[in-house]
């Protein structure tokens, strides 16, 4: 499924509290607490004037694909607001990992052993690490990044002994056209086989779903922001 855009004539106000409702809702089905569940906001491609509404309504974690990008509009706004968590939710190039580290709390999208190396590159020169999830290609598409499902045991294990790197839980993007339940129970079933206790999955037309397979993150962008350009 792909990311659902919000109602036009709505306000973000509205938009935010909808999507903790279905959240909520969502979670409760599933005889699950609505707290457990992260609502990570996507504002890749949205400026400042776009993002403040949200803040200004309480909300503190939002997702961002790209360094540069975020570079140029979250210092300033980590300024004006307290307490905001940014999560990395696109590919990272090694030769951005110190960047990235300026700006991020949370890696979605740890997906190869050299990427893991540049991190502990990083700490090794006395960087904190962020926290971190491995990126699941699920349905081992080769335009996308993430590790095939029957690589990700062995390389959890190098992120725990070889590299000393710790990792909370995994992450996928189901493929378009597919459907989402099958990737999410594959993902969660990963992760329960590696004792990881976060899963990041589930967009604007999705989440629902992945909430009641056990998400603890959610990546929502158009049902809060609207249409992107």
């Amino acid at each position: 499924m792909t990311d659902i855009d919000a109602t036009e004539n709505e306000t973000p106000e509205t938009r935010l509290a909808a999507v903790r409702e279905r959240i909520a809702i969502a979670a409760r089905e599933a005889a699950r607490v609505p707290d457990e569940v992260v609502l990570v906001a996507v504002s890749k491609t949205f400026g400042e004037e776009a993002i403040r509404p949200l803040l200004n309504a309480g909300q503190r974690i939002f997702g961002e694909n790209r360094v540069q990008e975020a570079a140029k509009k979250w210092p300033s706004l980590r300024e004006q607001y307290s307490g905001v968590e940014l999560h990395l939710i696109g590919p990272l190039q090694t030769n951005k990992v110190e960047e990235a580290l300026d700006l991020f709390d949370v890696f979605h999208t740890l997906d190869r052993p050299k990427l893991a190396e540049a991190l502990v590159k990083a700490r090794d020169k006395g960087r904190k690490m962020p926290r971190l999830f491995v990126q699941v290609n699920t349905g081992e598409e080769p335009q996308k990044a993430g590790l095939a499902p029957g690589d990700v045991d062995a390389f959890i294990t190098r992120c725990r002994t070889e590299w000393s790197l710790e990792v909370e839980g995994l992450m996928c993007i189901p493929p378009l056209g597919e459907e989402p339940a099958l990737h999410f129970a594959l993902l969660e079933k990963m992760a329960r086989r590696n004792s990881l206790p976060n899963l990041s999955m589930g967009m604007s037309g999705d989440f629902e779903t992945a909430v009641k397979l056990g998400a603890t993150h959610v990546r929502v962008g158009g049902a809060l922001f609207g249409s992107r350009v």
